[in-house]
């Protein structure tokens, strides 16, 4: 939370701190996941697929002769670069897509003060989006099916004007809400 402790005026003060939900941490975790069993399942698709075609056409696929003993590991080895490269790749996505959401996560600050919500996303580029309370016209959550057995869901909070701030899916939105409206009252 350090750009919101450097941005709080002298008689601000903090009276919510919005938190991602552990089920962003599941679908980050799940994007490691993916990655892993399709690259896997790509091999050994390609290793079984050796097995059965003639010799003719396996030629393409293996670089190498497959001998009656080979295991898994050795016909895998035996596989074409360019099936191992586009594995790789496979794995590759899955390892940045779970990078970007742990970043965005990091860097990601949603604080409901006394007298406005602060909403900044971002490393290196920074996306920042203030609202003064008494600016807020409404506030709408969404929450689907899941969101209401686990209690998350997303905030758009539309200001007077053009003014329109969409948070992620939080933690606990009506909780959040709550705390919006609480400021606005006081």
């Amino acid at each position: 939370m350090l750009y919101v402790q450097q941005s709080l005026a002298p008689d601000e003060e903090l009276l919510y701190v919005g938190k991602f939900h552990w089920f962003y941490d599941v679908q980050a975790v799940m994007n490691l996941v993916w990655g892993v069993v399709f690259a896997i399942s790509l091999l050994v698709a390609f290793a079984t697929l050796s097995y059965e075609l003639p010799e003719n056409m396996s030629e393409y696929l293996i670089v190498g002769e497959i001998e009656e003993g080979d295991g898994w590991l050795v016909i895998v080895r035996k596989l074409h670069p360019a099936i191992k490269l586009f594995s790789l790749l496979i794995f590759l996505m899955g390892i940045v897509k779970f990078a970007q959401m742990i970043v965005i996560k990091v860097t990601t600050e949603i604080v409901v003060t006394n007298n406005r919500i602060i909403y900044k996303r971002g490393l290196v580029a920074r996306n920042i989006g203030e609202m003064s309370i008494d600016r807020i016209e409404s506030i709408s959550v969404t929450q689907s099916i899941w969101g209401r057995i686990f209690d998350f869901g997303q905030l758009f909070i539309h200001g007077m004007g053009v003014g329109e701030l969409r948070l992620p899916n939080l933690a606990e939105p009506l909780k959040f809400r709550r705390a919006l409206e609480k400021a606005r009252s006081g």
